[in-house]
């Protein structure tokens, strides 16, 4: 299957994923709401708006029709009351939603995996004949790392260092994050041409596949930041990504170092944890 093949797959849905953390907040609220509810007066907040004044009373029960009024200077107890009738509501809603969401992944959470399964559950020889709308992560993470691609060369006199997959990067601190990715089991590609909107070609130092996503993420480590010409270079490059589509905040992430001050493995686990993992 080739990268054409690839884009042409159907988009991954967040849906389960999301429902299922709405499910836990909302299981939480409830929780939280039905403890304050017990802790609540009994009665219920009735209001009238009489010409144009609102007022309140208090219903002990079904058979008090009028109820108690209460005055405007007890607004600890106006409050008080007015949170339980939201409260009531809330509840209401919390659980009509909660419904709905408990059947959804009750009857169709395994949907999207049963429709990967389709193809990646066969072997390779059914595989290669069949053209498929969905593939499993791993599939989709093989075939992408298999897309051939020509790097950057780093002619033999200048220093290299050399990462656990033998590739060879310009610095100590690229080597950390292609380490750091490689342990969290991310693929990614050094230095990949990427070719912009403007026809130039650019070759980010890592792109990284959230395979989950199916979303690339373009990593520039900018390591002499103290340098005035490099640091000029940098931000020039920066400009020119984010006329392309590749902005921070969505799919570029920049760190950067000085001599005096640089970058640390904490900083790169925490941003593959926030932004990859």
């Amino acid at each position: 299957m080739n990268a054409l093949k690839l884009n042409k797959l159907m988009t991954p849905t967040v849906l389960y994923d999301e429902a299922k953390r709405r499910c836990q907040e909302l299981t939480k609220l409830k929780q939280e709401r039905e403890q304050a509810l017990a802790k609540a007066p009994a009665g219920k907040i009735h209001i009238v708006n009489a010409r144009n004044r609102i007022q309140f009373y208090v219903r002990t029960g079904s058979s008090d029709k009028s109820g108690k009024y209460i005055s405007k200077s007890e607004t600890g107890t106006i409050k008080t009351y007015l949170q339980k009738a939201y409260d009531e509501k809330l509840l209401k809603a919390i659980n009509n939603e909660l419904d709905v969401l408990n059947l959804l992944l009750r009857k169709s959470a395994s949907f999207s995996n049963v429709i990967r399964h389709l193809y990646s559950g066969n072997p390779l020889e059914i595989k290669s004949a069949l053209y498929p709308v969905d593939i499993s992560d791993e599939d989709y993470s093989e075939m992408w790392m298999d897309i051939p691609y020509e790097g950057k060369e780093i002619p033999e006199p200048l220093p290299y260092y050399e990462t656990k997959r033998k590739e060879r990067v310009r610095s100590k601190s690229e080597l950390n994050i292609a380490n750091m990715l490689d342990a969290f089991n991310l693929p990614y590609k050094y230095e990949c041409p990427l070719t912009l909107t403007n026809g130039k070609t650019v070759y980010p130092d890592f792109t990284v596949l959230h395979v989950k996503k199916r979303k690339l993420y373009y990593w520039e480590h900018r390591g002499m930041m103290d340098n005035r010409e490099y640091a000029t270079q940098a931000v020039f490059k920066v400009k020119q990504l984010r006329k392309s589509g590749i902005t921070l905040g969505d799919n570029l992430i920049i760190t950067e170092e000085t001599s005096t001050d640089p970058l640390g493995t904490d900083e790169i686990k925490a941003i593959i944890k926030e932004f990859l993992s």
